[in-house]
């Protein structure tokens, strides 16, 4: 494998913080927020958020003061609209992606494109976002003692069968808690790592075998 595929052989995740916009659990959840974002950065891997303020404002400052990179998820269909109509936040994103889909539709959509969901403190919204991960089988980690949603949800998972009870992990400790995650996601992508290691994935970066260019459909 030649450098350049070798610098490409690492699997990158986008693990989303998830938590409240307003309310009482951002002044006692601020720290463990950037915490969150700080540990998922010097993993190596993206934040995703729904660009928003409050704890996930945190999660991707703390992403940020360590070097990461923070990707927001925005509501708004313009960065115009996302400062103007929804008063958001735009200075700790690498990248912002207006989705145009208004808070309901954003949630499934920053879900849907993370690989992974935290949990920290949270209201409704929070909610639908970590249902909405459930559903869809994916990861999601809780971190408990933050208030809101975060310390519903064990109970919630008692009272309504879950549908991937086993991708749901818990803790009081925001690096313990990523790591956990990141355990879960290592072990889906085991076969993904392999092949990155081996080159087998970059079957699109290798020369053609002829000069042929590749035939198009349409």
């Amino acid at each position: 494998m030649n450098q350049e595929l070798k610098k490409l052989s690492y699997l990158r995740y986008s693990i989303c913080v998830s938590g409240a916009a307003a309310g009482p659990t951002i002044a006692s959840g601020h720290d463990e927020a950037k915490e969150l974002g700080r540990t998922i950065a010097k993993s190596g891997h993206n934040l995703t958020t729904g660009a928003t303020v409050g704890l996930p404002y945190f999660a991707a400052l703390g992403a940020k003061e360590v070097g990461g990179t923070s990707i927001g998820f925005s509501p708004a269909s313009s960065l115009l609209e996302h400062v103007r109509k929804y008063r958001l936040p735009y200075n700790v994103f690498d990248f912002i992606n207006f989705t145009g889909l208004n808070y309901v539709g954003r949630d499934l959509y920053l879900v849907q494109s993370s690989d992974a969901v935290i949990t920290i403190g949270g209201r409704f919204g929070s909610l639908h976002e970590f249902t909405s991960a459930l559903e869809a089988h994916k990861p999601c980690g809780i971190l408990l003692g933050s208030g809101g949603a975060a310390d519903i949800i064990p109970d919630l998972m008692k009272i309504l069968p879950p549908p991937a009870n086993d991708l749901v992990v818990y803790d009081t400790d925001p690096v313990r808690l990523v790591h956990k995650i990141l355990k879960i996601l290592d072990e889906k992508y085991e076969d993904l790592h392999k092949e990155l290691r081996e080159g087998d994935l970059h079957w699109f970066l290798k020369e053609q075998s002829s000069s042929k260019p590749p035939s198009r459909a349409g």
